[in-house]
Parts: C-alpha cells; structure tokens; sequence
C-alpha cells in the first residue's frame, strides 16, 4: 500500500519534464500555447529530447484550430536558452565513432529540422528573449516569428571558443545582419545586447523582463474571432490576421529603454574591418592592438570590443576558417540549402579534433586551455583550405542524409513558390 508520504517522495523524485507546455485561454475562448524550456540549471541547453518535445507539440498545436498563437520562454530568470547540451555528443566523439557519427546525426538532424518547422509555421511563435541567448537558442529565436527582448537580453554566436562553428541557423542568420556584422559576431564570439538583436533583425519589441505577465494578458483580451487559421500540414507561414493581432498585442506595451547598441555605435569601424580584405587580412588587424587602434580609437579601447578580440584570439583557427568560408558560400542559399550544409559540416566537426579539444577545454577539465589542431595560416595555405572545404562535403551513404529531400520537391521554399 503506498501511503501519501509515498507519494509525496516519489512525485518529489520525479525529475521535471525538460520542456513544459500548457495552455491560456483568450477572453473569446481561443487558446494561447505556452513552451517554456526547463533545464535552468544548465541554462535551459537545448537537447535532442527537448527538440522532440517541442516538435511534437509544434506539430499538434498547428492542427489545433482552438490554439492561435505560441509563446516559447525559458524557466529560471538567468537565461532563455545558452546554447545546446554538447556533454553527451563529447561523449559520443570520445568513444571513436565513425563519420558520420551517429549520435551527431541524431542530435543535429533534431535540431535543425525544428528550426525548419519552427520557420515555416503557420501560427505565431512568440518568443520571450529574456536573459541569456547564445548557440541553439538563437537557433530557436530565429525561428520565431515575433521576438520580445529586454534590458536582460544577452545574445552570442560563441562557437569560436569550443571548435564547433555558428551553427543552429547561424550561416542563415548571421548573413542576414547589416553591413558584415554578422560576420564580426561569428568570428569573434561578441556578446550583445536586446536593441543589438533589434539593429540585427533578431528581435522586433523592446519591453522590461517584468512585463511578461502584462504581455500575455494583452495577448488574452485580443480579439481573435476572425483570426484567420490553417488545419493543414503544410508547415507554411501566412501572414495572417493573427499575426497582425500578436504585432498589435505587442506593439502596445510601453516600449523600455534598453542599453545602447554598440552595433549601432560601431557598424562603420566593423564594416571597415571586415572588408579590409580577404581573411588573413581581417586577422592581422584584430590580431594587433595597434592596427585596431589606427581603424578607430574608440572601438578599440571599448571594453566590449577588447573581450570580443580577446575571444577571437585565444579561439580555434578551424572554426575562424570555416565561419568565414561558410559566411561566403551560404550567401545566395535557402535556409533549407543551409541547414543541410550546416549538417555535413557539425558532422565533419564531430569527427575532427577541435570541436572534442574544445569542449574538453571548456566544459570537461575546465583548463580554458585548448590545443587547437592548426593555426590559421595552417588554414589558409592550400592544403588547409583543402581540409576546411572538406567540411562542405556530404559525409552520407546515398538517401542517408537526416534532412533527405530537402534539396528537391520536398523543400518548403519550394513548395511555396509553387503553391
């Protein structure tokens, strides 16, 4: 016989579902999705089974006629999501595993095709962007289709410092930001702040961390009886009334004043630098405290600036190579062209050593002292862009790639384009 105790012991036992989805009611009688990420102790990291879970509930709410818009948050107050949970893929490249690794298969392959349903979903996806947002959660903010920052936002691409590269939609978004400070963000790691996210087409409102509860009682009082909806699976985004009503529904929160933009400040020194050249070139100036200091005094003695130079120089050469490979050749893709490219290269670095010293470095020991397999001019001569394109190549037996299809009439862009 189990006794209330019992019980009680057990449910405390229990560990916590690692994303929890419940549902508001609207004033009309519609319903308001709710996903939180909740592994706060690991800074909601995004794993494989969170990637399920939220695929699943992404794919039953669509359905949903009752259900009109989506709200994805982080539990805990320090971060949204930091990135994604690279302990057990260490684990998976410590034990030898064979290109392709199948573990980097499964955990990428999750990864990256709940950014494609996130991007090209039929409701609003309403992203809370509070706090710490780096890797996989920029991933996540990206696919959103309205995205709330605030004074506590912080958001990096700080692949640099593990050996892996931008990944989780990087090449696509980092594309997309003005005047090559995209490329700057993935090369050096730089941290930035909610109106930074705003200048870089991350982010549309500004509201104060306290206002989470005001937001989504806007959102619960909107009207929503002529929303227009879809029942289909054809995972295609419309720019439909109940998007305009969550633009609306936000747009009427007082908007808070954030930090100042130091995008804003220094795009022109940024776009200086990174058209000073080919890389080599870029490298010489952000390897020289002088050479930065003739680009402009100002950026280079601002403390943001020297921690991203800071990160870029102790950072992996590899990853330096292929961040600005990738940057380059992504350029004219669709997202679906660049996350299948995304995943033949976090494969081929599964498989190579900078992403497994980096990690170890970081993560594992802690030493912060990584022995990076190259340095950059290693990279840059013709054997090492031989070895850097290498990445490019599909590492799958025919039919086998985990995003199949995704070139040809499977692609949504397609199938939009001839809707």
């Amino acid at each position: 016989m189990t006794t209330s105790t019992d019980k009680n012991n057990q449910n405390a036992a229990t560990p916590a579902a690692p994303v929890l989805f419940d549902t508001e009611q609207t004033d009309c009688g519609h319903l308001i999705g709710i996903m939180t990420l909740n592994t706060p102790k690991s800074l909601n990291a995004l794993s494989v089974e969170m990637c399920q879970l939220l695929a699943a509930q992404l794919e039953q709410w669509e359905r949903d006629e009752q259900v009109v818009a989506l709200v994805l948050k982080g539990a805990g107050e320090k971060a949204f999501c930091a990135g994604g949970d690279i302990r057990k893929l260490y684990d998976s490249m410590s034990e030898s595993a064979p290109l392709p690794n199948p573990y980097a298969t499964e955990f990428f392959g999750h990864e990256y095709r709940l950014y494609r349903q996130m991007h090209f979903y039929s409701k609003p996806l309403i992203l809370w962007g509070d706090g710490i947002i780096m890797g996989g959660g920029m991933g996540l903010m990206a696919g959103c289709s309205h995205r709330v920052v605030t004074e506590r936002t912080r958001f990096a691409m700080p692949e640099v410092t593990i050996g892996l590269f931008p990944d989780a939609s990087g090449s696509w978004f980092l594309q997309r930001i003005p005047a090559k400070m995209g490329l700057f963000l993935g090369l050096t790691g730089a941290m930035c702040n909610g109106n930074d996210a705003i200048l870089s087409n991350l982010a549309e409102y500004a509201v104060s961390s306290g206002d989470y509860d005001a937001i989504l009682q806007r959102l619960k009082q909107s009207d929503w009886q002529h929303a227009a909806h879809r029942t289909d699976t054809s995972h295609q985004r419309q720019h439909n009334s109940a998007h305009d009503i969550v633009s609306r529904a936000l747009a009427a929160q007082p908007v808070t004043e954030l930090p100042a933009s130091k995008l804003a400040t220094y795009w022109h020194a940024i776009g200086q630098l990174m058209n000073s050249g080919g890389l080599g070139d870029i490298d010489a100036i952000l390897q020289s405290d002088a050479a930065l200091e003739k680009l402009d005094a100002d950026f280079a003695q601002d403390s943001w600036t020297q921690r991203a130079v800071a990160t870029y120089r102790a950072g992996c050469p590899v990853t330096v190579a292929l961040t600005y490979a990738l940057y380059h050749q992504v350029a004219d893709l669709s997202l679906e062209q660049v996350l299948y490219l995304e995943t033949n290269v976090a494969v081929h670095c599964a498989a190579n050593p900078d992403f497994k010293e980096g990690v170890r470095a970081l993560l594992i020991d802690k030493d912060r002292n990584p022995n990076w397999s190259r340095s950059l001019a290693d990279c840059l001569n013709a054997d090492g862009q031989a070895y850097i394109y290498q990445h490019f190549t599909n590492p799958y037996a025919a039919g086998e790639h985990p995003l199949e299809g995704w070139l040809g009439s499977e692609a949504l862009g397609s199938q939009i384009i001839n809707h």
